[in-house]
């Protein structure tokens, strides 16, 4: 019986021309397609460092084309993961325009020393705390092998748990992305390692390219947020983030 994902694959054959090289640098083929995506995806970090809600209508753009892309390369965990991505960027488009936190301790009293209103205010990059990063964890390896175990059963991928595991890591950052959690760019970094090596393996080289480009600018990014964050907190807990 051919499975949903393969079906899906079958009918995507008309993206096959996008697939064609362009050209070739280096050995190296690239298409019109992987070009594209890597060029919207760029974008979209620009946006991200510079925490700008523009990011966000990138995402769905690059992830629909990464979409196709991933389909057409039997990587059904990551083509499945770009239609999550979609559906999060939507969400965290809002959650960037319209989203709150709930201000309690150290951050209502400077609020309310400011004469901010009490309660909840729009969301400011911030710590996720060592509470959070354990939930993170924690969740990453429950569904790391939940993942790679649906992906082993129900399609014919044959890298099912190598594939799973950025899938799962991707799902995690981008919460953390959508609530402005600093923590979200150490996860991409990992993220984008593992995915670099996948990716090599599927000889999808610009794509392998653009994610050792994303590795690096998520240092970038981490240092930036960082500076955003810690210049949201309360002095005595500035000062306690750089000790």
């Amino acid at each position: 019986m051919t499975l949903p994902m393969e079906t899906l694959a079958a009918h995507l054959a008309w993206v096959d021309p996008w697939l064609l090289p362009i050209w070739t640098a280096w050995g190296v083929p690239f298409s019109r397609l992987e070009l594209l995506a890597c060029v919207l995806s760029l974008a979209m970090v620009g946006f991200n460092l510079r925490v700008h809600p523009a990011g966000w209508p990138l995402a769905i753009a690059a992830s629909i084309l990464y979409g196709l892309l991933f389909a057409r390369s039997r990587l059904y965990g990551e083509a499945a993961l770009q239609l999550v991505f979609v559906a999060m960027a939507l969400w965290g488009w809002w959650q960037w325009l319209r989203g709150t936190r709930r201000v309690t301790g150290h951050d209502a009293l400077r609020d309310a020393v400011a004469g901010a209103p009490p309660g909840v205010q729009p969301l400011q990059v911030r710590f996720l705390g060592l509470r959070g990063v354990w939930l993170a964890v924690l969740s990453l390896a429950v569904l790391w092998p939940l993942m790679g175990l649906l992906l082993a059963h129900a399609t014919d991928s044959d890298v099912p748990y190598w594939d799973a595991l950025p899938t799962t890591g991707s799902l995690i950052g981008q919460w953390l992305l959508g609530r402005k959690y600093v923590d979200n760019w150490p996860c991409w970094l990992l993220v984008n390692l593992v995915s670099m090596a996948l990716f090599a393996h599927k000889a999808l080289w610009l794509t392998v390219w653009l994610y050792a480009l994303f590795a690096l600018l998520s240092v970038v990014g981490w240092r930036a947020w960082l500076a955003q964050a810690r210049a949201h907190l309360p002095l005595p807990r500035r000062s306690e983030s750089l000790a």
